[in-house]
């Protein structure tokens, strides 16, 4: 009997694997077959028996048994309250598709709290993604604050700023932060956090009841240069100071130690820290942020991980 089980789930798993290549992913049923190793037709009838079972609703709603392994495992690691694993398409491993799904899911979770929250959020292409993902809501208890300027240092703005995207989502109250991502002295910074407005919005990410962040890598292939918000000259600085990923703009080295001075003097954004008291959930995948990851794991800037299968494969194999 438990082989009979033991059957039932593995076919349960294969077809959570072909809705999701499906569904989510947008593969076709013979690019399904050669990913997963089968005949078009039983290709066919995983996607069928996806259905069939109700794993396929909007999104992908079976626990695929070796995704909930790794997420144990990353959660026993790191010391997380909260971790989930989306499968990865093996064509395109570094997809964020079902990362945003999961995440703008776990958003909806938490939004539908009918106490007053404070919901706290970064920037990026991954929590972009997740607000496009995100069903329209009625949640004008709650109150969503940035945690950053979207500014560079001629006054262009960032295509990836969520805050404006997700309030016109969930029609709650929201604070956008008027500032740019780093000031042009450590003058100008005092005087911009000496604003009263800034002043408010601080105060309430300190207070925020949940945080959702992305994570970046440091480099010329980093967001915050190719996003035009620091120069080659400063992610190179970075880079040869040890740093290897950033959240919020905040750069940290492999231990997840914050880089003193550099960009790191002159950052507006909200601050980081290690142990956070209320939930900081990190939204992130693909191999170029695996070690990025990894830091800010090391130094429990986050309490929560949403990730796929290749990246947290990563994570969980000893660093270099």
């Amino acid at each position: 009997m438990a082989g009979k089980a033991d059957n039932d789930s593995s076919r349960l798993d294969d077809a959570a694997r072909a809705g999701w290549l499906y569904y989510i992913a947008g593969n076709t049923q013979d690019e399904i077959a050669r990913k997963l190793g089968v005949s078009r037709q039983s290709a066919q009838r995983l996607v069928s028996l996806a259905m069939s079972e109700k794993l396929i609703k909007f999104r992908l709603d079976h626990p695929i048994a070796y995704c909930m392994e790794l997420a144990s495992r990353l959660k026993e690691r790191y010391g997380l309250q909260r971790c989930e694993v989306v499968p990865s398409d093996p064509d395109a491993p570094n997809s964020i598709t079902g990362v945003a799904q999961a995440g703008a899911a776990m958003m909806e979770r938490e939004l539908k709290a009918s106490q007053p929250r404070i919901f706290a959020y970064g920037t990026g292409r991954t929590l972009r993604a997740c607000a496009e993902q995100l069903s329209p809501m009625d949640c004008p208890q709650h109150r969503i604050v940035s945690m950053l300027g979207n500014m560079s240092s001629d006054g262009s703005a960032s295509a990836y700023n969520v805050i404006i995207q997700l309030a016109d989502k969930v029609h709650a109250r929201h604070y956008p932060m008027p500032l740019p991502v780093f000031a042009t002295s450590r003058e100008e910074l005092k005087l911009l956090h000496g604003q009263q407005a800034v002043r408010n919005i601080l105060d309430l990410c300190r207070h925020a009841d949940i945080t959702f962040v992305g994570i970046g890598n440091i480099g010329r292939n980093s967001p915050l240069y190719i996003d035009g918000f620091a120069t080659g000259e400063e992610v190179d600085a970075l880079v040869e100071a040890g740093s290897v990923g950033e959240i919020l703009s905040w750069a940290y080295d492999a231990e997840g130690r914050l880089i003193e001075g550099l960009t790191n003097s002159l950052v507006a954004s909200a601050p980081i820290g290690p142990n956070p008291k209320n939930q900081v959930i990190g939204i992130a995948a693909g191999e170029a942020k695996v070690e990025a990851i990894r830091a800010a794991l090391n130094g429990r800037y986050l309490t929560g991980l949403i990730t796929n299968e290749i990246t947290s494969e990563g994570l969980l194999r000893p660093s270099n």
